[in-house]
């Protein structure tokens, strides 16, 4: 390399420095600044909020169609809604410590407990989540802290695992919305055991853009959900059923450009983002079963940020955060092996 080479790589390096120092994709990454209520809403009796207080009791008219788990700021004030559905055979309280990250950002989060055993089908699972989105107007704000009101003119829809399949199959319209949606958030979602062992009804097609979605979509996938733990064991998040395979379909064409991002946590596996603590039998198959990188706590603040930086962007109009991520992913709590979005499809392996 001759000297003036030398010397534009080094600028070049002191640039990139500069712009990832004042980057604000960092803060995203970290609890944020609202103080969190943490509520369970039953069908049968009225909600309970974590840290006292005396919760309030709703009419009949008010009890949602599912249990729920509701974390929302304390902070007197209007935020947007993100409802998340729970994966597959799990318990929505094992992401609540991700919920709370979420809602320190100024969201509220409402993720219900679409059922307690379920089959291959997911069509009930759809229709569930659907009804949830319907009941937000007229009964959510029972189980909000008081000043708390959600801006339900900015729902967005997320799901982990077979969770995230369900997320999509309402951005698709398998169901009808009382709401429009304003995002979709993907976390490593599953469609089914495997290509050609999809549960009903297939999301996926085996072709390229062929998944019209007109929401802004953000896919997060991990490097370690497609490889087993074990060899007598499937893998959580099988090939050409996982994230991968939901982001090359995916087509935003109906969606504002660099509408759809997708990011995959290299070393960590399908459950890595749950609580650090998830009892009982449930809890302990998500240990068990899928392989993890070790340690959740840096996947789960990732999953987090990454979530609060999308949603900024395209629900609350500031896109400094996911611009940050873009640009200098190493601030990222974990190493990324993809960093695409759908405008160029410029994918960034870091090493």
């Amino acid at each position: 390399m001759d000297a003036a080479s030398a010397v534009l790589l080094f600028l070049a390096h002191c640039l990139l420095l500069h712009r990832c120092m004042g980057s604000e994709a960092g803060g995203v990454f970290d609890q944020g600044r609202h103080g969190v209520s943490l509520s369970r809403v039953d069908e049968a009796r009225a909600p309970w909020r974590c840290g006292g207080g005396t919760p309030s009791t709703p009419g009949a008219g008010t009890l949602p169609p599912k249990p729920l788990l509701v974390a929302a700021p304390r902070e007197a004030g209007e935020y947007p809604v993100l409802v998340f559905l729970h994966g597959y055979l799990v318990v929505n309280s094992f992401y609540s410590q991700l919920f709370q990250h979420i809602a320190s950002h100024g969201f509220i989060v409402v993720a219900p407990q679409l059922y307690t055993i379920s089959g291959p089908d997911t069509t009930e699972e759809i229709n569930a989540a659907a009804a949830v989105i319907g009941w937000l107007a007229g009964g959510l704000s029972s189980a909000l802290p008081p000043g708390v009101r959600a801006d339900l003119t900015k729902v967005s829809v997320s799901g982990h695992s077979r969770g995230g399949k369900v997320a999509f199959a309402l951005a698709l319209s398998h169901a009808k919305l009382a709401l429009p949606l304003a995002a979709l958030v993907a976390v490593d979602p599953v469609d089914g055991m495997g290509v050609g062992k999809q549960t009903p009804p297939p999301i996926l097609t085996g072709r390229s853009r062929s998944l019209r979605v007109s929401a802004p979509t953000l896919v997060i996938g991990t490097g370690l959900g497609e490889l087993p733990r074990g060899p007598l064991l499937p893998p959580c998040a099988p090939l050409g059923v996982s994230h991968a395979a939901f982001y090359d379909e995916l087509d935003c064409a109906a969606a504002p450009p660099t509408a759809a991002c997708h990011l995959v946590a290299r070393d960590y596996g399908h459950t890595d983002m749950m609580d650090d603590d998830t009892p009982g039998a449930r809890g302990m198959l998500t240990r068990m079963i899928c392989r993890s990188g070790g340690d959740r706590a840096p996947m789960r603040r990732f999953v987090g940020g990454a979530t609060v930086a999308f949603l900024n962007k395209w629900v609350g109009g500031d896109g400094a955060a996911l611009d940050g991520i873009r640009a200098c992913p190493e601030q990222s709590p974990v190493g990324l092996s993809v960093v695409e979005f759908l405008d160029d499809k410029a994918t960034a392996p870091i090493e």
